[in-house]
Parts: C-alpha cells; sequence; structure tokens
C-alpha cells in the first residue's frame, strides 16, 4: 500500500474547431474505418468537449488531450499540451 501505481492515461491528439465559452474548446478527432461489406476505407470524426484551464489553444492548433474526471455533462477531457499553433495567412 505504501507505492501507488500511476494509472496510464489515455491520450489523442485532435484538431481545435471552435473555441465555445471560457476554458472550452471543442476539438474533432478523426479515424479512418473500412467497410465492413465494401472494403472502403471511410474518415469517421469525433467532437469531443475538452477543459482547458489556461485557454492556452486557440482554433486550428494541434493538440494532446487526455482522459480524466467528469468536468460537466459534455467535458470529461483536458488539456495536456499544445502540439502545433494555427498559422495565421
Amino acid at each position: 500500500m505504501a507505492e501507488m501505481q500511476e494509472k496510464k492515461l489515455r491520450t489523442i491528439n485532435g484538431l481545435v474547431i471552435t473555441k465555445s465559452g471560457n476554458k472550452t474548446v471543442k476539438v474533432v478527432i478523426e479515424h479512418r474505418v473500412r467497410h465492413p461489406k465494401y472494403g472502403k476505407f471511410m474518415t469517421r470524426r469525433t467532437k469531443l468537449s475538452v477543459h482547458d484551464e489556461q485557454n492556452r489553444s486557440g482554433v486550428g492548433d494541434v493538440i494532446e488531450i487526455a482522459q480524466s474526471r467528469p468536468y460537466s455533462k459534455t467535458k470529461s477531457w483536458r488539456l495536456v499540451k499544445v502540439l502545433q499553433k494555427a498559422v495565421n495567412l
């Protein structure tokens, strides 16, 4: 009991699509799946609400997020780090 094992966090990378309110961003995760009958690869998207404590990310940034405790009804992911800032043209 003296030693506590650290829980392995589930982390994924995603693209910020909207900055919705204070300390919250919406992130889209794209993954490719194969159609079970026809075999064609399709792109599937998942939109997640992410908790951003210091408001570090903006629209267009690529970020790393980790699963965490529920912050609200729809928000149970948190920002780990910003991998790539958006390029403003």
